[in-house]
């Protein structure tokens, strides 16, 4: 059985991240797997991009001609969208392969055309790491328009109004897409999505957590981390982290800002550590001590953040899955966060971190500081990254995606009539 998995990255990203990860899992367990990316960053030898030079600029071109469409809206947010228009020479490279099934992940940017999906004559099995699939162009909806197509007839919000372009992707979708492409939800929460959307709720959905190889993602002594990253001995140290900082909405960090203003009058004892950027010109939290780490891309340095931590807190507004969540308590770190989203899988509240009430950031204070104390109990590292373990297993995670692989080559042989 070979596997062919797309990514836009290898590593660039949680999505590509936790393809990578999947890729190299299914390759421990004997799987003939091969990752196809668009940008190639690790030196893996089973990670392959075009060769051809003239595809390679092509590739850092079409992005951005798959923009275009968003300058047609009179009115419209600044947020990332795709709308998957232009054809790419994956598809035939895929049909002409000998895989026996092939593996999409997250394939925008133009990696993949709406109509490129269709003309795929293998086997599919689609990793879903964000709303996109089922939405219209944007990536994450912050209402429910995706469920009736954007249709103004069922809903008049005035958001709906102001969705033109998600209503002309979703339609093209609509038109497109097969019924034969099986799903694979990171999270409770998004396989129900999958269900509630009219492009998608007659897909095979199957529920499997993003992986990580928890022999290697291990906790590193508190204080020995502090010092090699040379963060304050005897703070308790709150831990933010996201791909660009504190500058996306969506994992609010200006609910955390809100938070820690609570948190303020309890006295200078707590410092804050952000990773994913580096120290912006003005303070972020006046009066709150903050440590900036930077962009993290190897597992080496986030394994020592992380553990040099009391607390991870992630308080998205939605979230897939939580990868970063994961990795905390795989270090032996506790996790605050709101009750939303893929997060309510990971953390058992009372146990491995605390969950709020989305999103009361006063409760998220009392998580926080709950969190804080769960981190100060005795061998609580290695209880906490013994909590998350067989949750995410990379090689129980590989497992469960070849018997789900296995299954849907032999459904492709033998179709129901």
């Amino acid at each position: 059985m070979k596997i062919v998995h797309l990514s836009s990255s290898d590593l660039n990203g949680g999505a590509a991240r936790a393809s990578m990860r999947l890729h190299k899992a299914l390759l421990k367990i004997g799987v003939d797997s091969e990752l196809w990316v668009d940008e190639k960053i690790s030196d893996l030898s089973t990670v392959f991009q075009s060769e051809s030079r003239l595809d390679r600029i092509l590739t850092n071109i079409r992005p951005y001609l798959g923009q275009l469409p968003k300058f047609f809206s009179k009115k419209r947010e600044r947020s990332f969208l795709s709308f998957a228009l232009l054809p790419s020479k994956w598809v035939k490279r895929i049909n002409r392969s000998n895989a026996d099934l092939v593996h999409l992940h997250w394939i925008n940017r133009e990696m993949l055309s709406i109509r490129d999906i269709s003309a795929i004559e293998k086997p599919i099995v689609w990793t879903f790491h964000d709303m996109w699939p089922f939405c219209g162009a944007e990536h994450y909806s912050e209402n429910n328009d995706w469920e009736t197509g954007y249709s103004t007839k069922f809903n008049l919000s005035v958001s709906s109004r102001n969705h033109a372009l998600d209503r002309w992707v979703w339609n093209r979708k609509n038109k497109y897409w097969r019924d034969n492409i099986t799903i694979v939800a990171p999270s409770k929460w998004l396989a129900n999505c999958t269900q509630c959307s009219p492009l998608t709720s007659k897909w095979q959905t199957k529920i499997i957590p993003n992986g990580l190889d928890t022999t290697s993602w291990t906790p590193i002594d508190r204080v020995a981390a502090r010092q090699i990253l040379k963060l304050p001995i005897d703070k308790k140290l709150i831990l933010f982290g996201a791909l660009g900082g504190h500058a996306d909405k969506r994992k609010g960090f200006s609910l955390l800002k809100d938070a820690l203003e609570h948190l303020r009058e309890s006295g200078n004892e707590y410092e804050l550590v952000i990773f994913g950027q580096s120290r912006p010109s003005q303070e972020v939290i006046q009066g709150f001590i903050t440590h900036y780490m930077g962009p993290l891309q190897d597992d080496v340095s986030l394994r020592l953040t992380y553990s040099a931590a009391n607390v991870m807190v992630v308080p998205s507004r939605q979230e897939v899955f939580g990868q970063t969540a994961t990795e905390a308590l795989a270090c032996g770190t506790p996790v605050a966060a709101f009750s939303i989203g893929g997060l309510k899988d990971i953390v058992d509240h009372g146990k491995n971190g605390y969950l709020a009430a989305p999103f009361d950031t006063h409760d998220l204070q009392k998580c926080i500081i709950q969190a804080i104390a769960l981190s100060h109990l005795q061998e609580s590292q290695t209880c906490m990254a013994n909590s998350i373990r067989d949750k995410i297993l990379d090689t129980n995670v590989a497992r469960l995606h070849e018997n789900l692989y296995q299954r849907v080559i032999l459904n492709s042989c033998h179709p129901k009539s």
